[in-house]
């Protein structure tokens, strides 16, 4: 598994100078919504697009913004978002090794996006209150984009699940293996799935906990 991650761009009625712009996250609808019970994910600030950028990613753009909106103000008037989501797994979802040695990474793409797609229509939805163009939400496809290659893949997790059920998962609620005493995994494999944020914390903790067990399995 991994996120569920879509780069957009706003565009601001007033001129954006912010240099440092990825210094705010909202995460209201993390956990749902009024009209849909599963987690939509979260949204922050992305870094700041700038005049090239938006040169290149202009073809994809073509019928989406006005005519008397050139590139250099386009990246002055830009305000960048980053949409993350929960991704789930799919027994399909896998790396493999080929006969020459080239390792190939199979994704569903189209896995359990509803929720972040919802969480786009919510900005979309906001953008005229927020002192920004109704509807100039754009795909930042030169960024990392829905549709990421292996290269571009981050925060992997999943494959040796933990769970109390043998048949279902791999290890055991502190993430020791059911069939072997002394294995232990703590990293993001024990995941059941994965979060809209960054993991890192989260595996953390859980190896704190494992090692407070271990270490009270040795007393």
């Amino acid at each position: 598994m991994r996120h569920n991650n879509v780069a957009l761009m706003a565009v601001s009625k007033e001129p954006n100078p912010t240099r440092f712009q990825k210094t705010l996250a909202m995460n209201d609808w993390y956990l749902g919504a009024d009209d849909f019970e599963f987690p939509l994910g979260g949204m922050q600030m992305l870094g700041k697009s700038d005049e090239e950028e938006i040169r290149a990613q202009a073809p994809r753009w073509a019928g989406r913004v006005s005519p008397d909106l050139p590139f250099e103000v386009l990246a002055h008037h830009a305000v960048d978002f980053w949409l993350c989501g929960e991704d789930l797994p799919q027994p399909d979802n896998r790396v493999t090794v080929d006969a020459e040695g080239a390792i190939h990474l199979s994704i569903d793409e189209k896995n359990n996006v509803e929720g972040v797609n919802r969480l786009r229509h919510k900005l979309d939805g906001m953008l005229s209150h927020l002192g920004m163009e109704h509807h100039h939400l754009l795909d930042r496809s030169l960024y990392m984009h829905k549709s990421m290659p292996i290269g571009a893949t981050a925060h992997q997790a999943g494959t040796v699940r933990f769970g109390t059920d043998p048949a279902s998962s791999a290890l055991d609620v502190y993430c020791r293996a059911h069939d072997v005493d002394n294995l232990y995994v703590v990293d993001t494999s024990f995941f059941p799935s994965i979060g809209a944020v960054n993991p890192s914390l989260t595996a953390i903790a859980n190896a704190l906990r494992v090692g407070d067990h271990i270490t009270e399995r040795l007393r």
